[in-house]
């Protein structure tokens, strides 16, 4: 027992501090743009309680859903059909966004009650997050070879969903067009799975992505809705 406490600070060196810094802050800033997605689903329920419930539940299945691709990721990730049904996944949850929140302004929007409701949300948040895993947990391996680091992050990554989701849904209600910056945001992370397992020669630069989902959300945070509560 002595001797594995004392090898202990040998197998916690620098270098592996260093790369557990860098996953949680990759996982910050990678879980924002998952974080306001999830948070325009969630915000669906119109009901705080059945919101956080969601939330627990859903990103309780997407945890397990991340350890499972995480321990298999050198095998999955060689096949451009993950990526494409991710891709496509999030684009259709997108579609439906567009869809239902069309027949609602028409007027046709069909009444879910809160118990239909959350067992569709549960299952829409935690795929979801898998499909928004499936670059960040690439970046993850490239910065971290050894799995149980990888693992780490998406611990992290996870926990930090977990908070900035719940922060999200509070500004849903304050900021006008943030619902739609989050949606618009699946687009973006849908097609770019598409083009990365079709022709990845054409995929742009991070940079490039990082910005456009920067300007999404300067947009969604550009106007505040004058009936939503004021915040402490």
């Amino acid at each position: 027992m002595l001797d594995q406490l004392i090898e202990l600070p040998q197998q916690f060196g620098l270098q592996t501090l260093i790369i557990i810094g860098i996953l949680i802050l990759l996982e910050a800033v990678l879980s924002a743009d998952n974080a306001i997605a999830l948070a325009a689903i969630v915000q669906g329920l119109h009901d705080p309680k059945l919101e956080q419930q969601a939330l627990n539940w859903g990103l309780g299945a997407a945890f397990i859903l991340r350890i499972l691709l995480i321990l298999t990721a050198t095998w999955v990730l060689k096949f451009p059909l993950v990526s494409i049904a991710g891709g496509l996944y999030l684009l259709w949850l997108a579609f439906s966004y567009v869809r239902t929140r069309g027949e609602a302004e028409t007027g046709k929007e069909k009444t879910m009650t809160p118990v239909e409701s959350i067992w569709q949300v549960i299952p829409t948040l935690a795929l979801t997050d898998l499909a928004f895993s499936l670059d960040s947990i690439t970046t993850a391996i490239a910065v971290a070879e050894e799995t149980w680091l990888v693992l780490l992050g998406g611990v992290i990554g996870i926990i930090a969903l977990r908070f900035l989701a719940g922060l999200f849904i509070r500004w849903l209600e304050i900021y006008t067009h943030l619902q739609d910056a989050g949606y618009a945001t699946v687009v973006v992370v849908g097609i770019r799975l598409l083009v990365k397992a079709v022709r990845p020669e054409l995929i742009p630069p991070e940079w490039v992505t990082t910005s456009l989902i920067l300007l999404l959300f300067v947009w969604g945070f550009s106007q505040k809705n004058p009936e939503a509560p004021i915040s402490s």
